[in-house]
């Protein structure tokens, strides 16, 4: 059972994963219109790849909040971190070896998703 506590905290980090996201999916379409349906998929795929390790970890780590259940928040910030690390590598391992990618619009997707959650306090202030 979640904590009441980390509903804002849980909230504020999906919205970091979704400003993530339009950003991903706003790179895929002008590289889709730029340089074609294969680099569009590319850059596609290296969103998701930056994407979708933080939604585990968004949804796992906060799941607990407050002084009485500190144990629990440690183990569980702990547990997603070490979720998202392997779920990237495993996402990167699959793509790369399954899919024809091009690897100049997968990298940069991926480093753009990454770089929107920098940037997102400008966006969201509360």
């Amino acid at each position: 059972m979640t904590n009441k506590l980390a509903a804002p905290y849980r909230l504020a980090a999906l919205k970091i994963i979704y400003l993530q996201g339009c950003v991903a999916v706003v790179a895929a379409i002008i590289v889709f219109l730029g340089w074609g349906v294969s680099a569009g998929l590319s850059a596609l795929a290296g969103g998701a790849v930056a994407v979708l390790p933080h939604c585990v970890f968004a949804i796992y780590a906060f799941r607990y909040m407050g002084a009485s259940r500190a144990d629990q928040a440690y183990a569980s910030l702990k547990r997603g971190n070490g979720l998202k690390f392997m779920l990237t590598i495993v996402l990167f391992a699959l793509v790369l070896k399954h899919f024809p990618v091009i690897l100049l619009p997968f990298f940069s997707s991926y480093v753009l998703a990454l770089f929107s959650g920098l940037f997102a306090p400008v966006f969201f202030k509360h």
